[in-house]
């Protein structure tokens, strides 16, 4: 990796937008500040990114309407395009996972999930792609007049995979079968919330989801043993209704399980709630500002030390250091990246 001491970060971005495409930086392990070593754009709209875990490979979507994937050798500080772009027969991929030997897409245009088998070299076998096709609605009139697949990821044991859609307040459970996306279980959230994102507990017991249509989170239980997810409660991520538009993006845990945090665009807040020793009541501690406009994106590195906001319209990552009592973050530095839209450690 070359140098020890600092760790390694990418950036996705909009390169409709302006954004530079895939941004790799290096990541201060001391202050969690972030040095820009290379950007690549030979992907448009690269908008999410996932990495091996061997951290050798990085994948990237296409958030186009023609909807791809594509792998990238990670290097030594520039990752380089391995072979084609996949189609993933789905429009508007927003998110993305490793699963089973493969490579699963969230089509957030179609309302669909794509799987892509890898090859053992880690590059995307565009010959076998499966798609599975959410179906349903929502009450609202606009936003769920049709499924909207947004995010897709495992759980912490590797056995299931959850799809989050915002169109039909729902989250799948599913496995695959010979690649196939095999659907286990779809379980209902409440109508209008629009389910955006998931996080697991580092415990694997516990899921959050924060929606988009309402600045809430919704607690559920997982049940790893048989793919069960059932939702206990909600809570809101805002102190006070929102002054406009309000549409939460992501959720993120503390890795000892204490806090978790939500990003919300239009009011351009980090909201820091704390949990319980179950983790079934969060609750809001603060609010602060997230250093920038429409924070798209929130990610904690892996240390538990520092977050960061891929700030959109600002065109900016700002990132925090975290107060390991209060979970509060302290806004310690920003980086310019025009479009920022997501942030990977590894």
């Amino acid at each position: 990796m070359g140098d020890t001491k600092n760790g390694r970060a990418y950036i996705g971005s909009f390169t409709a937008a302006g954004g530079s495409g895939i941004v790799a930086a290096s990541v201060d392990a001391e202050s969690g500040a972030l040095t820009v070593l290379s950007a690549v754009d030979t992907l448009p709209d690269p908008s999410y990114l996932a990495l091996s875990p061997t951290r050798d490979m990085l994948y990237a979507v296409s958030e186009t309407s023609e909807g791809a994937v594509a792998a990238f050798r990670t290097g030594d500080g520039k990752p380089e395009l391995a072979g084609r772009g996949v189609l993933v027969h789905g429009s508007g991929p927003t998110h993305l996972a490793l699963y089973d030997g493969h490579v699963l897409t969230a089509n957030y245009g179609s309302g669909s999930v794509s799987s892509v088998r890898l090859r053992p070299d880690g590059t995307l076998d565009g010959d076998r792609v499966e798609v599975l096709r959410h179906e349903g609605s929502g009450p609202h009139p606009k936003r769920q007049q049709a499924p909207h697949a947004h995010q897709v990821l495992p759980d912490t044991t590797g056995r299931w995979a959850v799809s989050v859609d915002l169109g039909t307040d729902s989250v799948r459970v599913f496995s695959l079968a010979d690649g196939r996306p095999d659907v286990h279980r779809e379980v209902a959230l409440r109508p209008g919330s629009g389910p955006r994102h998931l996080a697991f507990h580092p415990r694997g017991d516990r899921a959050y989801i924060v929606n988009e249509l309402t600045p809430t989170v919704t607690v559920c239980r997982w049940d790893a043993a048989d793919g069960g997810l059932q939702p206990i409660g909600e809570i809101a991520v805002l102190p006070d209704a929102p002054h406009g538009d309000a549409f939460p993006s992501e959720v993120v845990v503390a890795p000892d399980g204490r806090f978790l945090w939500t990003a919300t665009r239009g009011e351009n807040v980090i909201s820091v709630l704390a949990l319980d020793a179950a983790g079934d009541r969060p609750t809001l501690r603060a609010t602060v500002s997230c250093g920038g406009d429409w924070p798209r994106d929130l990610a904690l590195h892996p240390s538990g030390r520092f977050l960061y906001a891929a700030n959109e319209r600002s065109g900016d990552v700002t990132w925090f250091s975290v107060d390991r009592d209060t979970g509060l973050p302290r806004r310690a530095g920003s980086l310019p990246t025009p479009a920022a839209s997501c942030v990977v450690f590894g």
